[in-house]
């Protein structure tokens, strides 16, 4: 087999404009000291041959790139020269809140969206297997609206350069699957709903080529309110099977995640993406302030085990971040994954090496980030109607894309 390339986008500039975010100030910082610090970004000269990494500087989007999916007005909000958007502005395009405008809006807008733009298309130039782009994964921002924390959706971004890329070698030398054209699949591991990215591709023409598939939380009054977080309809007239939604009830543990994974497989083996786009927030970790889920990093249904089992499929694959409000949680997480792409996974009580972050990491000093004792309220009656549901959805996949 050849050994897995890939491609970490990360440069120091980056870091300090991804950790202006008000909502995950040095975030950025910390993940990518704890990925340096453990030796992951170093090819040495008897590392495996199943590791093979290369560090990419990313370049700023331009404003093209960004209004190849925003709407022009709403990017020149985005952009505006100091002191910024005015009132106005910020209420059309809402930029208040919890997404207001802060200082260096503009850099870090053009940096996030440059930085999965970079990566997304060392996959479709055939450059990479794996591209890593961890700063990015703002899932929340609509065509013409900021909201929760996201400003710019890098997420469609990064979906729109693997649509027009070509197919996947591995999957259109297939005499009986050939494709003019990719298929990209969109997958969102953020305790909260992938609004932004479903809105984005919804009813959008895009039929065949792109699904979107969001689990998350849902619950009466959490963030994003949407009629669409809810499980499919299939029976629905209006049910689009490109644009999918896996809600998930409170205290969501290993155990749940072990079992939906199957409705997962499924819909990947149904679609056969060329490319997966895989927005990895951890905000679903057990000790997030989130609080919502209770979910770990590592064992059998972990956060690592299903991002092990999307690389382990044909498609090549696009990690994002997102999500995640401890900040070592986020870099342990992030940290761990790099490992699993770069084919060298380490073990959770690896010990945090001694760096500038390293007090931080108290009181364990591992790269572990275990379950709490939240109840799981996900019972086995819901899951079995869920993974009904899914099946059903596979199955008209398979009828519609033959």
């Amino acid at each position: 087999m050849r050994p897995r390339r890939v491609t970490y986008v990360a440069s120091e500039k980056l870091a300090k404009t991804s950790s202006l975010l008000p909502s995950n100030r040095n975030r950025s910082t910390f993940v990518h000291a704890l990925v340096t610090s453990l030796g992951l970004l170093r090819t040495a000269p008897n590392a495996p041959p199943s590791r093979v990494i290369t560090i990419l500087r990313p370049s700023p989007a331009s404003r093209r790139d960004i209004t190849s999916y925003h709407d022009q007005s709403y990017v020149d909000a985005l952009l505006a020269d100091s002191p910024g958007p005015d009132q106005a502005s910020c209420k059309e395009f809402g930029l208040e809140d919890d997404s207001a405008p802060f200082p260096g809006l503009a850099e870090y807008v053009l940096g996030i969206a440059g930085a999965s733009i970079t990566a997304a298309r060392e996959l479709a130039e055939g450059r990479c297997d794996v591209a890593i782009s961890w700063d990015g994964g703002r899932h929340h921002a609509h065509k013409s609206q900021a909201s929760g924390f996201c400003y710019v959706n890098d997420c469609v971004l990064a979906l729109l350069v693997l649509r027009r890329a070509p197919p996947s070698s591995s999957l259109s030398s297939d005499p009986g699957n050939l494709r003019k054209k990719s298929r990209v699949m969109y997958l969102d591991l953020d305790v909260h709903y992938g609004d932004g990215v479903a809105a984005a591709f919804r009813g959008a023409g895009a039929r065949g080529q792109v699904l979107t598939l969001s689990i998350h939380h849902a619950a009466s009054g959490f963030f994003p309110p949407s009629e669409h977080s809810a499980l499919p309809d299939t029976f629905s007239t209006v049910f689009d099977p490109f644009t999918l939604s896996l809600p998930l009830h409170a205290g969501a543990s290993c155990t749940t995640f072990a079992r939906v994974w199957r409705s997962v497989d499924r819909i990947l083996a149904a679609f056969a993406p060329d490319y997966v786009v895989l927005q990895c927030g951890v905000d679903g970790l057990a000790g997030d302030p989130v609080g919502a889920w209770n979910w770990a990093l590592g064992g059998e249904g972990g956060l690592a085990w299903c991002v092990q089992r999307v690389l382990d499929s044909s498609a090549k694959v696009l990690l994002l971040g997102g999500g995640g409000y401890s900040v070592v949680n986020a870099a342990r997480a992030w940290a761990l994954l790099t490992s699993i792409a770069c084919g060298i996974p380490l073990a959770l009580d690896t010990p945090i090496p001694n760096h500038a972050g390293f007090p931080m990491y108290a009181p364990s000093f591992t790269l572990d980030v275990p379950a709490g004792n939240i109840r799981d309220e996900n019972t086995d009656e819901y899951l079995t109607k869920l993974d009904a549901i899914f099946e059903r959805i596979a199955e008209t996949l398979r009828n519609q894309l033959a």
